[in-house]
This record gives C-alpha cells, structure tokens and sequence, in this order.
C-alpha cells in the first residue's frame, strides 16, 4: 500500500462503475457517513466470501448506525454480480477490471500472476474519506473482524458526531434553544 495511505490521510475519491453498471464516487457513497471499504481479490478467492459473508451478516447494523459499505473487486461486471449475490449483500460493489486501484495503489498481489488480484484490504473511513484504519488482509487473520471494526466505528463516531454524547456539556442547551446543527439527522431537518 502507498506509504501515504495511512491513518488521517484522506483516501482518493475513486470514481468506478457498481454492480448495476452505474459509474459511482466513493465520496458519493459516503456521504457524511463513516465507511468500510474492501479491497478484494474478487469472486474466485474463498477468503473473500468468508469476509463477506460476515459483512453480510452485520449490515442490518451498519444500517441503523449510519454507516456505508462498498467493496471494489477487480472482477468483470458479472462476475462482480454473481460475488454480490452468492453472499447475500445489499451494499455497492464497484467493478475495477482495469486495475486502476490496484496500480494506483501499488497494492498488486504478486504471488498471484493468474488472477492479478489486489492484495485485499480493508479501509474504515471518517467522513471525507479520511483513514481512519487499514487491515492487509492478504492473510485472512489480517482482516478485521467484526469486533475490530465496531471498536473503530465507535472511535469514528466519537470523534465525528457532536451528538455521540448526549450528556456532552451544552448540547441539550443547544437542543433547547432549537440549535439543531450538532445532532446527526435533526440539522437537516
């Protein structure tokens, strides 16, 4: 991975077509949201649907905490499809046949000539796309598991959200006065 890829650094804003063919932003998907983002070897590897399948599992969760998941696969349109599918995920898949992550971020697995797969990593972003972890799972014990992830998706929204708090001194002031602008939701209200 690029050296500049790290924590507090802000991750490109790729822009790639997803599994209905529709070219998206990661900042897009985003939005004001934190984010998992998975950088995966694609369909063939058992790895990733292991991964998956357990992202799968927790996105009712990730739904309610207002938190995005996309995962960028080197796979072909259908090929990409039929990975979404076989493990049941209801979140953007965007399609990198060209390999333009994989070069941009010097992350091209070597030990696998055949596939040319990216080394597998998974990203959890602060809004803005700032880095916030980063997990080399070339080893699948170096992808994060769901604890790790919720242990940073707390620190992220710690960090993030005014509102994270409630008892945070002056906010329920600010609730009060009918200042909605700290609390996640209300200020667009």
């Amino acid at each position: 991975m690029r050296a500049d890829i790290r924590p507090g650094a802000t991750f490109p804003d790729y822009s790639l077509p997803d599994h209905t063919g529709t070219v998206r932003t990661l900042g897009e998907l985003q939005g004001d949201d934190p984010m998992i983002l998975t950088l995966a070897r694609g369909h063939y590897c058992p790895k990733e649907h292991q991964q998956h399948l357990e992202l799968a599992a927790l996105q009712p969760k990730l739904a309610v905490a207002y938190t995005r998941l996309v995962t960028i696969a080197t796979d072909e349109h259908h090929t990409l499809q039929e990975f979404r599918a076989s493990v049941g995920a209801h979140w953007p898949f965007l399609s990198d046949p060209g390999r333009t992550v994989q070069q941009d971020l010097d992350i091209q697995e070597y030990t696998d000539p055949e596939n040319d797969p990216m080394i597998p990593h998974t990203l959890v972003l602060e809004p803005g796309l700032v880095v916030r972890s980063v997990y080399n799972g070339y080893w699948f014990w170096g992808r994060p598991s769901i604890a790790d992830l919720w242990h940073d998706l707390r620190a992220v929204l710690a960090a993030t959200r005014q509102d994270f708090d409630l008892s945070a001194p002056g906010l329920r002031e600010r609730w009060d006065a009918g200042d909605l602008a700290p609390f996640h939701g209300w200020d667009k209200r």
